[in-house]
Parts: structure tokens; C-alpha cells; sequence
């Protein structure tokens, strides 16, 4: 059984050691999205504290970390291109999962978990932006319905932006 809930203060060493994973995974794909100093642990409690960090359990295990943010990204507001809808919209960002679960569909299982918490929420379109060299991703992303919108400036470089309408 594969559920999302929000992540906890003492669930942090799992949901570090998982972004490390995802951080070494990037590597491994001959790209660096993520810096040694960006995300880390301040990054995720700073999540959690907010109410905005997520875990996904497959039977109850840890095994991915993400942030879901209903707020909004100031860095989407300007887009080289035409995002397909207005706000609100549900931002995901730092999605990583453990590599003892790799190649067992966690990221589609993870957006339409997502989905359901925007629906429930009357949020009806979610944004995120992941980097050029990440095909992964964005594989991942168009295989879920995502279209690509753009390039948005985050974390002081352009990223590919994706949104997807639900409903």
C-alpha cells in the first residue's frame, strides 16, 4: 500500500539520507541538479515546519521525501513561455525516493497521490521545473500528463516548467 503523508521532525534522517540518494542518483545520470548545499537538512525541516514536506510510505516504510507547496513559487511568476492556468496551483519540489524502491513506479504513484491532495484541497493544477539534462524527470513528468510550459529562472538557473490541469 503506497500512502502520502506529511512528513515529521523525526522522520529527518531517512528524509535526508533519501535526498542524499537522489542527489548521488543525479550524479550517476552525468548531472547535478542538486548541490552539496542545496536541498539539506535546515531545507527539509524548514518543510516540515511549514506543513509542506512530505513522505511517501510504501507498507509503511519510508520511501520518498518531496515537497508539496499549496503557497505558490515566486520564481514561477515570470515564464519564457505561458503557464496553462491562473492560481491557485500546487508546487512539488525536492522529490526523491529511496534507491532500495527504484523501478517500482514510486513517481507515478507519487503525483497521483499529489492529484488527490490538490483535488481535495480545490486545487486544480500543479506546476513544477526540473533541469535541462534531467530526462529522467522529465520523462517521468510527460508520461503523468505534465506539458512542458517553458523556462522559469529558480535557484539562479533556467529550468524546464511543467504544469498539469486536473479535473
Amino acid at each position: 500500500m503506497k500512502q502520502l503523508e506529511p512528513a515529521r521532525p523525526e522522520d529527518i534522517e531517512i528524509c535526508a539520507g533519501i535526498i542524499d540518494m537522489g542527489r548521488a542518483f543525479q550524479r550517476a545520470q552525468g548531472f547535478v541538479q542538486w548541490t552539496e548545499d542545496y536541498p539539506n537538512r535546515d531545507t527539509l525541516l524548514e518543510d516540515m515546519r511549514t506543513g509542506k514536506g512530505y513522505v511517501l510510505r510504501v507498507d509503511g516504510a519510508i520511501a520518498g521525501y518531496m515537497c508539496i507547496d499549496f503557497g505558490g513559487e515566486p520564481a514561477y511568476r515570470e515564464i519564457e513561455g505561458a503557464w496553462k492556468t491562473e492560481e491557485p496551483y500546487a508546487v512539488v519540489h525536492r522529490m526523491a525516493f529511496d534507491s532500495r524502491f527504484r523501478g517500482m513506479g514510486l513517481a507515478d504513484a507519487a503525483f497521483h497521490l499529489i492529484e488527490a491532495l490538490c483535488v481535495e484541497r480545490g486545487v486544480f493544477a500543479i506546476r513544477i521545473d526540473t533541469d535541462f539534462p534531467n530526462e529522467r524527470m522529465q520523462h517521468i513528468l510527460k508520461k503523468n500528463g505534465f506539458a512542458n510550459c517553458g523556462v522559469v529562472v529558480f535557484q539562479g538557473s533556467g529550468k524546464l516548467a511543467f504544469e498539469k490541469q486536473l479535473g
